[in-house]
């Protein structure tokens, strides 16, 4: 082991339990709340030979959790199983009365739902008074007996209702339930980390046959992290795991997006850059449906149609994100502490804008754009200016709309936009905050002064601690005061950087920046900078070597 990767593991306080964790160590799924009562509710759906309706979401994680329910319930010995997915501009975040519909033409006999219906009291007592048992498992906050909001970070929003009391379903799964505590360790899951612990409980009951369930956990790592989980304990056994599942992955939708990508080594990049913006494109720019049905799909020649479709989805929602985001710049986000900006842009990429103005001016943002009579729109936020809160104080000049601390949905009337834009920046004007860019900062984990000890080797060992997430990030590495020998722009229109440095024994090192700052593109030779860089791989002409990606420059 190298001297800097265990230099990396004691700074981060990882043990061999971390770098090598054993899947028996997974915790019993009927540490859930309510597992007793799901299994028992889905046993009976087999001895009766129900159909059984699953509702999910229309993001990754909604998708990958309704796959894996799917396959979980045909396992368990579930004979007609049918998946329903939300429109995210039909029906927004949660179950739709279009469930009830649903339910009624087809006949089922019990609903499931993964990644929502923890608040959905209405549709919920209303297919219990028809009869229908409904097992919820979920993820996200309840806000029983609190003033909430049903819309979390996804960009859909409904209106405040009191619940007072939780809804009526047969069992509610989910681990963020204040009114049975569960293990902190579970806390953190994703909504298909829920949905595996369930098919866990049923091989532990003996309805799925011990070992089959592991071959979710593909769906598993890519719902987690995508969803942007904290990836310690539980989450770091189902992940890791995950990795080696997905890398011989049964699922021919899967084989042809990572060759569709050009995927050539699996890693956190590949999935969070590669697959997950490709399947997240179809619930963005149309419908969810076409992500599931890759997922679902054992036909190649099917999977390389549907691959195609979901990556033009994806160029189009990359093309309509940076016409936004030019269309803004162009136009200024002005000087007040919170960004409000309206448009005509699809809906679909509201919350990528907003997000992308946080990282470009250090501002909380909200981001609203014209959907069938009304404002509808995104906001992204980061250290103590919580969105939530922020949508509560402002109430009055909005239609609807909550989420947490850090996202939101929320809509307003036509003409509305510069009302709620004073409001809420007096609002953050109130609250004195100071040096909110210290949240956005970037602290390395080692500092080293010898480029030589970057090498191939400690890629390799870092490899060990994928996938990274919250909890444990890409490691980051300060190069104190390196001289730069060239600075280069690249691409067509310039935006890349490539930098060529010298440590302080003359040793050289390129470092990249993609889509880098004006202040970084002004960079010349000669200067002397602080580089906070991750390691990244670069191979030209059949020769390997350990290139830095910048992260930032002072």
């Amino acid at each position: 082991m190298s001297g800097v990767f265990e230099q990396l593991l004691r700074v981060r306080h990882f043990d061999e339990a971390f770098l090598s964790p054993k899947y028996e160590d997974c915790l019993d799924p009927f540490l859930l709340p309510d597992m007793e009562e799901a299994v028992a509710r889905i046993k009976l759906a087999v001895e009766r030979g129900e159909k059984v309706l699953i509702y999910g979401d229309y993001d990754v994680d909604g998708v990958t959790a309704s796959t894996v329910m799917y396959d979980t319930l045909r396992l368990a010995g579930v004979k007609e199983v049918e998946i329903m997915l939300p429109n995210r501009f039909i029906d927004g975040y949660g179950m739709s009365h279009r469930v009830v519909e649903r339910v009624k033409e087809w006949g089922a006999g019990l609903v499931v739902t993964v990644d929502c219906g923890s608040r959905n009291h209405e549709v919920i007592g209303e297919l219990g008074e028809m009869g229908v048992g409904v097992v919820v498992t979920d993820h996200h906050e309840c806000g029983w007996g609190s003033l909430a909001s049903q819309a979390d970070s996804s960009e859909s929003m409904l209106d405040w209702t009191r619940t007072g009391s939780k809804p009526e379903a047969v069992a509610i799964v989910n681990p963020k339930r204040e009114d049975m505590k569960c293990p902190a360790a579970l806390r953190d899951l994703a909504g298909v980390g829920v949905a595996f612990k369930l098919a866990q409980a049923l091989v532990q009951r003996k309805m799925i046959p011990a070992g089959q369930e592991k071959w979710l956990l593909d769906l598993v790592l890519i719902g987690t992290v995508c969803d942007s989980m904290v990836l310690l304990g539980e989450n770091r056994r189902l992940c890791y795991y995950g990795m080696k599942v997905l890398e011989k992955t049964r699922r021919p939708g899967l084989k042809e997006l990572l060759t569709m990508a050009g995927v050539r080594k699996l890693d956190t990049e590949a999935i969070g850059f590669q697959i997950g913006p490709r399947l997240n494109a179809a619930g963005r720019m149309e419908t969810a449906d076409l992500a599931l049905e890759l997922l679902m799909t054992d036909k190649r020649t099917q999977a390389a149609k549907i691959v195609g479709n979901l990556e033009e989805l994806n160029n189009q929602r990359k093309s309509q994100q940076r016409a936004a985001i030019l269309e803004i710049e162009e136009r200024g986000v002005g000087d007040l502490p919170v960004i409000v900006a309206e448009g005509k842009w699809h809906e679909g990429v509201l919350g990528i804008i907003a997000g992308r103005l946080v990282e470009e001016y250090k501002r909380p943002a909200f981001v609203v754009s014209e959907v069938e009579g009304k404002l509808k729109g995104s906001g992204r936020s980061f250290g103590e200016f919580n969105l939530a809160e922020a949508l509560t104080v402002c109430r009055e000049y909005i239609i609807g709309g909550g989420g947490h601390a850090a996202a939101c949905g929320l809509a307003l009337e036509i003409g509305g936009t510069e009302r709620f834009r004073r409001a809420v920046n007096e609002y953050y004007e109130s609250l004195g905050l100071k040096d909110q860019e210290r949240f956005l900062g970037v602290e390395e984990d080692l500092v080293v002064e010898e480029f030589e000890e970057l090498s191939l080797e400690l890629m390799a060992e870092m490899r060990k601690l994928e996938p990274y997430g919250e909890g444990n990030l890409e490691p980051v590495f300060l190069l104190p005061e390196v001289r730069v020998i060239e600075a280069a722009k690249l691409g067509a229109d310039g935006r890349h950087l490539r930098l060529t440095v010298w440590d302080r024994l003359g040793r050289s090192m390129k470092l990249m920046c993609f889509y880098a700052p004006e202040e970084y593109l002004r960079l010349q030779g000669g200067e002397t900078i602080n580089a906070w860089i991750t390691l990244g791989e670069n191979e030209f002409r059949g020769i390997r070597s350990v290139e830095g990606r910048i992260v930032k420059i002072a």
